[in-house]
């Protein structure tokens, strides 16, 4: 008995791989059809559904030419005026643009010409006029042409606190810029930016984590906060950014 169930044993041991074996090579061309036939499918869709297009060259998009465009407002035509040679300086010069103030468009225009060596000058320079129409300094804002890391938020007082109106907006304003603007050379000191408050607009310039800085104090002033309470906070975070560097 115990012969036979050895023998039993053995045999089913023997036939259990065949049988794995044959049904795997049943199975495997089943599955090759299958993958030909997605694999046709799938040829077939991005054949006929998804056409694929080569990059365009640069040559062949308008001649190559980016062209940029930044809308002057009325009350900026005088300083654009006696700036523009600072400006314009530069623009040509350094990155190789050209310029042009349309007098019918009121628009100053930026394009690129053959001497243009990359094309992210012409980002850089449209950033730079429209700091400059924005109220900055054209010495504040040719650090935009020269830093990578800088760049220019706007908002409004009335996106801090909408329910300013009448004399309650113009305290917020005075209380911004402080006797004399000190509140407002504090905060530029302080976090390294440059504010410009242009009557409910409300500039500023510097590096991503100064502007977070400068936009929280400046927005606790909105609030109603004292100045002596927004001078210690702003004391706080400069401790804390210098210990971090």
């Amino acid at each position: 008995m115990e012969v036979s169930n050895q023998t039993k044993s053995s045999s089913d041991f023997v036939k259990v791989p065949k049988r794995k074996a044959a049904k795997r090579k049943a199975i495997q061309p089943e599955n090759a059809e299958k993958n030909e036939s997605t694999s046709m499918e799938v040829s077939e869709e991005t054949a006929v559904d998804r056409p694929a297009f080569p990059p365009i060259k640069r040559e062949k998009l308008e001649n190559g030419v980016e062209i940029r465009k930044i809308s002057v407002p009325a009350h900026r035509y005088s300083p654009l005026k006696e700036n523009w040679m600072k400006l314009f300086t530069p623009i040509v010069e350094h990155l190789h643009l050209q310029i042009r103030f349309n007098l019918k468009n009121r628009q100053v225009e930026l394009r690129t010409c053959k001497d243009t060596k990359e094309i992210a000058n012409v980002q850089k320079a449209a950033d730079f006029v429209k700091a400059f129409i924005c109220g900055f300094e054209v010495e504040d804002a040719l650090a935009l042409i020269r830093l990578d890391d800088l760049f220019v938020d706007s908002f409004e007082i009335k996106d801090v606190k909408s329910s300013l109106k009448g004399d309650h907006l113009n305290r917020a304003i005075g209380r911004l810029a402080g006797k004399g603007g000190r509140t407002k050379f504090t905060i530029e000191n302080v976090t390294k930016t440059r504010i410009v408050l242009a009557d409910q607009k409300i500039h500023i310039l510097g590096s991503y984590q100064n502007i977070q800085i400068a936009k929280r104090a400046i927005c606790n002033l909105i609030l109603g906060s004292p100045p002596s309470k927004v001078y210690g906070n702003l004391r706080a975070v400069a401790s804390r950014s210098s210990d971090r560097f």
